[in-house]
């Protein structure tokens, strides 16, 4: 069983920063990709970036580009998402997830079709 937990979301002031963490319990970070999702109140699920066991990562969608970074330190078994010049729309739930198989499964992983997920993080930006 592959169990991840995220840390390091709360409160956060509109232009701010939080840097989340995503670790790996009872397997290898190494092994799998790992994605960063989010879920707004009222609002679907939605993927934030993809990144591949060697550092590979995918593209980030519109409303996240330039400001988020996906990263990840396989030594410390612990996937990153950092995020800058936070906006109230930014308020969600954030997620991680790990998904298997070699090569990356790229469009899985983008559809959010993962094979583990971690409980989530909150992240609220507000005055």
């Amino acid at each position: 069983q592959l169990q991840l937990v995220e840390s390091g979301g709360g409160l956060v002031q509109p232009g701010g920063s939080l840097r989340l963490s995503c670790t790996i319990a009872e397997s290898t970070l190494a092994e799998s990709a790992i994605g960063w999702f989010r879920q707004a109140p009222g609002k679907e699920r939605e993927v934030i970036s993809c990144i591949s066991s060697r550092g590979a990562v995918s593209s980030y969608p519109d409303p996240v580009k330039g400001r988020f970074t996906i990263s990840r330190d396989n030594s410390k078994k612990t996937a990153y998402l950092q995020m800058n010049n936070l906006k109230p729309e930014d308020t969600a739930n954030c997620l991680c997830a790990s998904i298997e198989g070699i090569p990356t499964p790229w469009s899985r992983c983008l559809s959010g079709d993962m094979d583990y997920w971690g409980k989530g993080t909150l992240v609220t930006v507000s005055s």
